[in-house]
C-alpha cells in the first residue's frame, strides 16, 4: 500500500496565529503542480485524506482536491505542525488494518511530515520537506515498514 506525506503550500509569514496563516498565491500553485506530477504518475485516487485544521492546509486540500478523488476526507486535529508522530502512525496503521486502504494521503506540516515519515521508513532520518513536497512511500503492512517510492517538489 501507498503512505503519501505532503507538506502544506507556502503561507503568509503573518496572521492571529500559527494555525491562520493563509497559503500564498505561489503556494497555491505550488501545490497544484505537485499534485498534477502525482497523478501524472498514476497515483490519483485515496481511500482516506488526513488533512491537518490549519488554514494553509485546509487550503493546501482544497487546490489539490481538484485532481484527486478521495473516498474520505478527515480533519485531523493531532497532525498540527508538533504533533506527535508515532501516535499519528499508530492511527494510520490502525486505519489500514481496520479499512484496508491501499492509499493514504496525509497534508500537514514541519517538522511533523519530517518525524512521520521516518516513523513509516524506519532507517530514514526525517526529511527536510519543502512546501508543497510530497513523499510517496511503498509501504508493508506486514512489515510494519517502507521505502520511498518517489518524492516531488514544486
Amino acid at each position: 500500500m501507498n503512505i503519501f506525506i505532503m507538506r502544506h503550500g507556502e503561507a503568509e509569514h503573518f496572521a492571529h496565529s500559527d494555525a491562520e496563516r493563509a497559503l500564498t498565491d505561489h503556494g497555491h500553485s505550488a501545490s497544484i503542480a505537485v499534485a498534477r506530477a502525482c497523478a501524472e504518475k498514476g497515483f490519483a485516487k485515496f481511500d482516506k485524506v488526513l488533512v491537518s485544521p490549519y488554514v494553509r492546509a485546509q487550503q493546501t486540500w482544497k487546490a489539490i482536491s481538484k485532481h484527486f478523488a478521495a473516498e474520505l476526507v478527515e480533519t485531523c486535529e493531532e497532525i498540527t505542525p508538533y504533533g506527535d508522530s508515532e501516535q499519528v502512525a499508530d492511527y494510520v496503521n490502525a486505519l489500514i488494518d481496520v479499512h484496508h486502504y491501499q492509499n493514504v494521503l496525509i497534508v500537514s506540516h514541519l517538522p511533523l511530515v519530517g518525524y512521520l515519515t521516518a516513523e513509516f521508513v524506519t532507517d530514514m532520518i526525517p526529511p527536510m520537506f519543502p512546501t508543497s513536497g510530497l513523499i510517496c512511500i511503498d509501504f508493508s503492512t506486514e512489515k510494519r515498514t517502507g521505502e520511498v517510492r518517489f518524492n516531488i517538489h514544486p
